[in-house]
């Protein structure tokens, strides 16, 4: 018997396939103003270098801008997203790089098979009881002793999108303590190394949360 999707990753799917072409067009180059970015996303990419090399999973990759940035550091990156037309975006703009959709609570990868993984926003569409879930899986994938790199907005509300860029859709976006979060790292079996909480730039709502965790060697 086929189990039912659950409803969060069917609306979170339907959301960004109706507007992904506007976030794409709206954050294609937002990196470049964002410093503290991309200088924990070069760690990574030290840090994976460093150890070695391998595969590199962005997941819940969007568009690909960070997969790209990723590309750029010299990493062999690959794109996962939950939107068949994130994916369809993220080809069109990185044709070098392989993007694939997918969930974060089954991701398509052997155990052990990543060298690093990055979560950038991706798991603030998660209700919290599954988020155990999505961490057992981040473990999974990862090779011993490599780095996972999560983003996400800092606090404890809940944030319901509706109609962005005029497109007829709604969804909720769910902000995270650093704490709590570390707290289901671990439980999971990661160590997290690095916390980093920034304040909100002016057009940002929050602040805005960093952790750096690795599966344990």
């Amino acid at each position: 018997m086929t189990t039912a999707e659950p409803e969060f990753l069917t609306a979170t799917r339907t959301f960004y396939d109706a507007v992904a072409a506007d976030y794409a067009d709206r954050y294609r180059d937002a990196l470049a103003a964002m410093p503290w970015d991309r200088a924990l996303l070069g760690v990574l990419a030290e840090l994976v270098t460093t150890a070695g090399g391998g595969r590199v999973a962005d997941l819940g990759c969007g568009p690909g801008r960070i997969t790209g940035h990723l590309a750029d550091l010299g990493l062999d990156v690959c794109g996962l997203d939950l939107s068949p037309r994130m994916v369809e975006l993220a080809r069109a703009a990185h044709p070098a790089i392989p993007f694939a959709t997918g969930s974060l609570l089954d991701l398509p990868y052997q155990d052990g098979e990543l060298a690093g993984a990055v979560a950038w926003y991706s798991i603030i569409h998660t209700p919290a009881g599954e988020l155990p879930r999505v961490f057992a899986e981040f473990r999974r994938v990862l090779a011993p002793g490599a780095p996972l790199l999560l983003a996400f907005q800092a606090g404890d509300d809940v944030l319901r999108l509706d109609r962005p860029f005029g497109r007829p859709v709604a969804l909720d976006f769910r902000r995270g303590r650093p704490e709590r979060i570390e707290a289901l790292a671990g439980a999971a079996g990661l160590t997290v190394t690095t916390r980093l909480v920034r304040e909100p730039e002016p057009d940002e709502r929050t602040p805005q949360a960093y952790l750096l965790a690795h599966r344990a060697a």
